[in-house]
Order: structure tokens, then C-alpha cells, then sequence
């Protein structure tokens, strides 16, 4: 059995999320103290403690994610699971990050400190109300990809998430997106709604703040992973270091090819997928994507116990 492990995006922050690993784990909570030393601040307060409209930040959510998906790694590793129980790692978006540091091509507290820049970078890109990004339901990426291009009207409008073979997320100009909204219900799709995010996200509106993902990245030490990325920019495994830097300079306009990346990884010998952290989002994409592989979620002490017994029964 090969496995995947996959670190999850933005979307999936709530309140509380990685409490019950950090009391039960001591290395759990060693994650989360170390990211608010990175910090400077008590993110774990915000995570645990604090209201859903401050987590859901982009500054804060994404490093609170990440740490969250390290801290059930730590909880993984306790019980004697390590990363090189994986075949690949991966993340959607931000989740690739995580992915980075959990295979050792990043340390934790770069990771954290890179992705409040990051966060804090695509929100400061586009004034607030001028972008926005829209879930097309129903279409494939070919369709909703001429949805986008008819759209865009001299503005900007790209197909930015490839999730699944019926989820695609378009991105741009906000009255661009609106328009696909609307091309897209014409063109058969079973729903086509406006998201509730701040930024239009992975699209080439976020060129400033890839600008400063390559300035950031620049000062940072990346160290070939000890199992291979499947980055979300090219949709299949590399090791790179450098190759590295360079997407995830790249991933900030480019799209997220996910639904490709899983495919990428069932064509290559992985028949069970363990998504690390919070949420599922991950796990219903993988079953659109390929209902053959098997799915597993790791974001409980109970969900972490279980993986550990049925990887020490394989």
C-alpha cells in the first residue's frame, strides 16, 4: 500500500481545532507553542479561544492551519507514524506549505512566519470588494475555463481551483467573476455561487503578492523534501529544492491543480490517502477525483490512534 499525505487550505479554519491534540500530545503543543514564538503573538489563543471572523483572516488562518496539520503530524509521529510512512505529501493551496515543513524541506518556524506573509500579501493585493472568486459546479475544468475566458471582458477572470471533475473556483475582477456566475448557469452547470473569501485568490490579480513570496523565499532555506511534493503548480512529484522555491512563487497566480494532482499520484502506485489537520474537504475531493483509492482523516486524537494502529497492522 503507498499512501498520500495531504495538508488542507484555507476554508476548513473553525475554532478549537487542534485543542484536544495539544492536550493530549505534548509534541502537539510544542507545535503550536513554537509557531507562536515565530510569530510573536498567541495565534494558539486566537485558534482555540477566539471569534471565527479574526481565525478566518487570511493573515491568521493560514499559519493557524498549518499549525494545526503539523500538530496532528507531531500526534502521528508519537504513536510511531512518521512521514516516510507516505509515498508523497501534498497540500491545496496553503496546505502546501504544510506539506513542506511535515517532509522537512521547511522548518516550522519559517513555515509559520512565511505564511503570515503570504496571507498577509494576498489580502493587501486587491482593495477589498474589487475581486472576488466563484465555485462552478457541475463543469469540468474545460468548460468552466471558457466560461472564465468569455467573462473576463478585458478584466481578469481565470480558473483558479481544478478540485474535482464537477468543482472548479474562477477568480478575478468581481464583475468578471459575477458574469461567469451567470455564464456558467447558462452553460449547464448545476450551481455557480459567489464564495465568501477576501481575495481573489490564485489568479493573476495576486502578482504583488507573489512579488513578495519571492522576496520572502529568498531568505529562507529549503531542503529537498524527504518524500516527494506533488505541487500544485505542476500536478506531479519533484524534489527540487529550487524547483520548489520557484512554485511556490507561481502557485500565488497560478491555478491549483488538484484534481490532476490526484490523479497524478493514483496513476503512480497511491491507493490511500490520509488528509492531515482539520476538516475534509480533501477527502470529498479524493472520492470525486478516484473512488478507488482509500481516504482517512487524521485531525482527532481518536482519528490519530486509529491511522497509527491500522499503518501498524498493514
Amino acid at each position: 500500500m503507498t499512501r498520500a499525505f495531504l495538508f488542507p487550505g484555507q476554508g476548513a479554519q473553525t475554532i478549537g481545532m487542534g485543542k484536544a491534540l495539544a492536550d493530549e500530545y505534548p509534541a502537539a503543543r510544542a507545535v503550536f507553542d513554537a509557531v507562536d514564538e515565530a510569530l510573536g503573538e498567541k495565534l494558539s489563543t486566537l485558534i482555540w479561544e477566539g471569534e471565527q471572523d479574526q481565525l478566518t483572516l487570511t493573515q491568521n488562518a493560514q499559519p493557524a492551519l498549518m499549525a494545526t496539520s503539523l500538530a496532528a503530524m507531531a500526534a502521528l509521529e508519537a504513536e510511531g507514524v512518521t512521514v516516510a510512512a507516505a509515498g508523497f505529501v501534498a497540500g491545496h493551496s496553503l496546505g502546501e506549505y504544510s506539506a513542506l515543513c511535515a517532509a522537512g524541506a521547511l522548518s516550522l518556524g519559517d513555515t509559520a512566519r512565511l505564511l503570515r506573509i503570504r496571507g498577509k500579501a494576498m489580502q493587501e493585493a486587491v482593495p477589498v470588494g474589487v475581486g472576488a472568486m466563484a465555485a462552478l459546479l457541475g463543469l469540468d475544468f474545460t468548460g468552466a475555463t471558457k466560461v472564465a475566458a468569455e467573462a473576463a471582458q478585458g478584466q481578469v477572470c481565470q480558473a483558479a481551483n481544478d478540485n474535482d471533475p464537477g468543482q472548479v473556483v474562477v477568480s478575478g475582477h468581481r464583475e468578471a467573476v459575477e458574469r461567469a456566475v451567470e455564464l456558467a448557469k447558462a452553460a449547464g452547470a448545476k450551481r455557480a455561487v459567489m464564495l465568501p473569501v477576501s481575495a481573489p485568490f490564485h489568479c493573476t490579480l495576486m502578482e504583488p503578492a507573489a512579488d513578495a513570496m519571492a522576496e520572502a523565499l529568498s531568505h529562507v532555506d529549503i531542503h529537498e523534501p524527504k518524500v516527494p511534493l506533488v505541487g500544485n503548480v505542476v500536478a506531479s512529484a519533484e524534489r527540487s529544492a529550487t524547483l520548489i522555491r520557484n512554485h511556490l512563487v507561481d502557485q500565488v497566480t497560478g491555478s491549483v491543480r488538484w484534481r490532476e494532482s490526484i490523479a497524478w499520484m493514483a496513476a503512480n502506485g497511491v491507493t490511500e490517502t490520509w488528509e492531515i489537520g482539520a476538516g475534509k474537504a480533501l477527502t470529498g475531493m479524493v472520492r470525486r477525483i478516484d473512488r478507488s483509492l482509500a481516504t482517512r482523516q487524521v485531525g482527532t486524537p481518536d482519528e490519530v490512534r486509529a491511522a497509527a494502529a491500522a499503518f501498524n497492522a498493514a
